[in-house]
Formats: C-alpha cells, structure tokens, sequence
C-alpha cells in the first residue's frame, strides 16, 4: 500500500513519540503531513486552515501518543480519523460565509460536511489502496480505457484487470458509507 506502514512500524512510532523522540516527530511528519494537509484542505477548503488543523494533529500526537490504540487500527488510519473530527469540529464552529455574505444555513453545512467527508475518505481509500489497484482504476478514469486496454497496459490478463477494477471500484464504494462513530479522545474534537 502506498505509504503504509506494517503494525510493528506502528507501535515502535508510538513508543518512541512516548519517549519523546523529536526525531520520531520529524519521521511521523514526512510520512503523514500531506495526508493530513490534503483531508483538511478536503474539508475546511481553506489552505490556511487545513495548515493550522496539520500543526494540531501533530501537536495532538506528540501530546498523546497513548491515545493511539494498535489493536483498533493503523496509524495512519487514526492520524486521518483525528483529522478529519478536528476539520469537520472547525468547520462547524466557524463562521463560514459564502461569497454572497449570507451565513450557511445548518442544513447546507451539514451537507458541506456530508460532501466533504466523502470526498475526503474517497481520496484516503484511493492513496491507501494496493498500487495494482490503483494503477488500474487510473487508467480507467483518467486515461478512459476500458478493462481489455487497462490488461495491455499493466501487462496483465484481461480477467486480472477486471479484477482490480472491480476491487478497486468496491473499495470506493465505501467512501459514502458513514463509518461507525468512535468515541473521540478525551479533549480531541473542540479548539486545542
């Protein structure tokens, strides 16, 4: 997967920040910052805003590194999952004014919300999934080849393209599914 990481890279990121490794800080910032920049930027629309929501993140991190739990996910997975709630808890406690001055009716914030965090979790399932996939799902959408032009492409079968496209195309079926509330991290969600 592209930037994944394995479980035990996980766990010995969350003991060195427990030991407050500044350079464990420094490793955890190249490997996730644009993740983290992208969804808030996804959701807040603001470059500013998704900056300031990237500095709270890593400061919610090295603060808390024994609020990660291994056993409920990746890093990665709860890093976007703290950025995405810190977007969406700024988003909602801003004063969001369209170009026309009026301020957003709770109804249209809320599908500002619904419609950001789709889009954010389409573009966490398409840069998390298997390079096979993606690759192949690429070639469809960006390129408009079918399958059969996607096999001879990736020098794969034809049964093998359709595979993939069809895996991939499920994976981000799930992007407009609402994932299960998690409860969040004592003090995470409201202004850090």
């Amino acid at each position: 997967m592209a930037n994944d990481a394995p479980p035990r890279w996980d766990r010995r990121m969350q003991q060195r920040l427990a030991r407050g490794e500044a350079a464990a800080l420094a490793e955890l910032y190249d490997r996730f910052a644009s993740l983290i920049h992208n969804l808030a930027h996804r959701v807040l629309e603001d470059e500013r805003a998704a900056d300031r929501i990237t500095r709270e993140v890593f400061g919610y991190v090295w603060e808390n590194p024994d609020a990660y739990d291994p056993q409920q996910g990746s890093l990665r997975a709860w890093i976007a999952m703290l950025t995405q709630r810190q977007a969406v808890h700024r988003l909602r406690t801003s004063q969001t004014v369209p170009a026309d001055g009026d301020t957003l009716s709770t109804e249209a914030l809320e599908e500002r919300i619904r419609e950001a965090s789709v889009a954010a979790r389409a573009d966490y399932i398409v840069t998390s999934m298997p390079a096979p996939l993606r690759a192949a799902l690429e070639l469809a959408y960006f390129d408009r080849r079918d399958y059969r032009q996607a096999a001879a492409a990736l020098g794969v079968t034809e049964d093998e393209a359709r595979r993939r496209l069809r895996l991939g195309l499920q994976l981000l079926s799930t992007a407009h599914v609402q994932p299960p509330r998690a409860v969040s991290p004592p003090g995470y969600g409201r202004a850090l």
